[in-house]
């Protein structure tokens, strides 16, 4: 008798329906597992035969032959246990119900305990689409496959209860009875909200207003100085100033976690912007990610947030190159000997560093101990085609004692700024509601030809700027960006001269540092 179970498999981003068919025949105990499994999944016959033993009080001592279709494609991971289970179980005619419309995932342990696997929320929303109606999860994995509508989502703790489930029989020492898990309803509240807040920062007016418009239009910003004078504290807060999430944005960001195995047990979806800090240290592969068959690395698991490099020179260049082409195109697309997986990392960056080595070059009270030459070899780390992606650059000066003792003055809070920032997003939905353009900062060439007009004033304002400091086309662009993302910030439908201005301050860093070879 052959049996077939649903299950669903994962490439990727990609999910793909998988049929479970498991025959037994008379002979010889023999367990063979087809279908191209990996590591993985042929040792899910050790844990599939003692979770039977264990859990069903029977044990196949026949030759139990178990296909993964389609069987071109490699199959990998541990997602398989829960369906292989099932389907030895109806082969044997253990169960004997119609489960065409219902798919299994999930890792069995030798006792029959169902363990979490990563990618649930992908595969749950291919089990929808391949027209099932429900579908049976660890219970660890249910609350992100409850965030799919239009198919019943089962957690399972133990496999005990979902044969009772199956069954429809009960006895006093069965397990829990298996319920649905309830739909999952989407507020787009943060749940961090007021953890932190900009009122925390004392002074640094000018940073705030950079990393307000930053927020404003999706712009990837770049804080310069001296070490205590608050840039990590200012990116760290930077969350609290965005818009909340789309619920298509959560759905995004929540299939990236649940691929890569991030998301909490509890955690439905992912409602607030990710914030990303690896250490400078952090590898080529774990920036962009890797692996045989490819996982997110940090820039993809910082889409539709933000991704904070804190001291920028101190990156291996490799790392720092291999964003280049991602930060423009807002997708990273990775090849391995099992195929090219393509992820999303729609993101900001946000990056801070010292001036030099000793980090006071350029401060008012405190020398700087580099020569030179030392604090030109350090600022050369940071490529000028890298800086040249990055619209806003400015410098963070120390806080004087008075800002820092002044408790007569208020900060204004996240709250605040975040209205202003939510108003200018506001214009930009509008502006762009035909296309798929987000945010200013994404703005296509016929775009900004289109939204960034001039008047003459103006044109002439850019032309001696552009002229003076030798700008290339990616900074004349860019002005133009932070231009308009400015007048929506200031309510304007205009592009004014004092908008140009103030756009041409944030880009006036790599002029005075980057190419004076670090002499400010």
């Amino acid at each position: 008798m052959v049996s077939k179970i649903n299950s669903v498999g994962l490439f990727g981003l990609h999910s793909y329906m998988v049929e479970v068919e498991a025959d037994i025949e008379s002979g010889k105990f023999r367990f063979d597992l087809v279908g191209l499994p990996d590591t993985a999944v042929q040792e899910s016959r050790e844990r599939v035969l003692s979770a039977i033993k264990n859990s069903a009080k029977v044990y196949p001592n026949e030759h139990i032959t178990i296909n993964l279709a389609p069987a071109d494609v490699r199959k990998e991971g541990s997602v398989y246990d829960l369906s292989i289970y099932i389907a030895i179980l109806c082969c044997m005619r253990r169960l004997r119900g119609d489960l065409s419309d219902a798919a299994f995932l999930g890792e069995l342990s030798l006792s029959g305990d169902v363990r979490p696997v990563a990618g649930v929320l992908p595969m749950v929303i291919e089990a929808k689409k391949a027209g099932l109606g429900r579908i049976f999860v660890p219970a660890a994995n249910a609350a992100e496959g409850a965030v799919v509508e239009g198919i019943t989502v089962y957690p399972v703790a133990h496999v005990r209860q979902l044969l009772a489930f199956l069954e429809g029989t009960t006895a006093p020492d069965d397990p829990e009875p298996l319920l649905p898990t309830p739909p999952y309803v989407f507020n787009g509240a943060d749940p961090f909200a007021g953890v932190l807040d900009f009122a925390d920062v004392k002074g640094q007016t000018a940073a705030k207003r950079a990393l307000e418009v930053a927020a404003a239009g999706g712009h990837n910003i770049l804080m310069s100085g001296p070490p205590g004078s608050g840039k990590s504290m200012l990116a760290k807060r930077l969350p609290t100033i965005l818009p909340d999430m789309t619920f298509e944005e959560a759905l995004e960001t929540t299939k990236i976690y649940s691929v890569a195995g991030a998301l909490d047990g509890e955690q439905g979806l992912v409602t607030r912007r990710p914030f990303r800090s690896p250490h400078h240290t952090v590898s080529q592969m774990g920036l962009s990610g890797g692996g045989v068959i490819p996982r997110p690395g940090e820039i993809s698991l910082a889409h539709n947030g933000v991704l904070f490099l804190d001291e920028l020179p101190e990156f291996s260049r490799s790392a720092l190159e291999s964003m280049r082409q991602p930060i423009e195109d807002g997708k990273i697309t990775i090849s391995r000997a099992a195929g090219a997986l393509t992820y999303p990392c729609e993101i900001m960056l946000v990056a801070a560093m010292n001036p030099c080595p000793c980090g006071y070059l350029g401060h008012p009270t405190k020398p700087c101990t580099c020569t030179p030459q030392a604090a030109q070899r350090y600022l050369a780390r940071v490529s000028g085609p890298l800086l040249d992606r990055i619209d806003i650059q400015i410098e963070v000066p120390p806080v004087d004692f008075a800002a820092l003792s002044d408790r007569s003055k208020r900060e204004e809070t996240s709250a605040t700024i975040k209205a202003r920032v939510n108003a200018a997003r506001r214009i930009q939905q509008d502006r762009f509601r035909d296309s798929k353009t987000t945010c200013n900062a994404k703005m296509s060439a016929s775009e900004i030809e289109r939204y960034c007009e001039l008047d003459a004033a103006g044109k002439a304002l850019v032309q001696k700027i552009f002229d003076s400091l030798g700008l290339s086309a990616r900074a004349y662009t860019k002005i133009l960006k932070l231009s308009r993302t400015i007048a929506d910030v200031e309510g304007s439908e205009r592009i004014l001269p004092q908008h140009i201005t103030e756009a041409i301050r944030y880009r006036n860093l790599d002029r005075r540092i980057f190419q004076n070879g670090g002499n400010v």
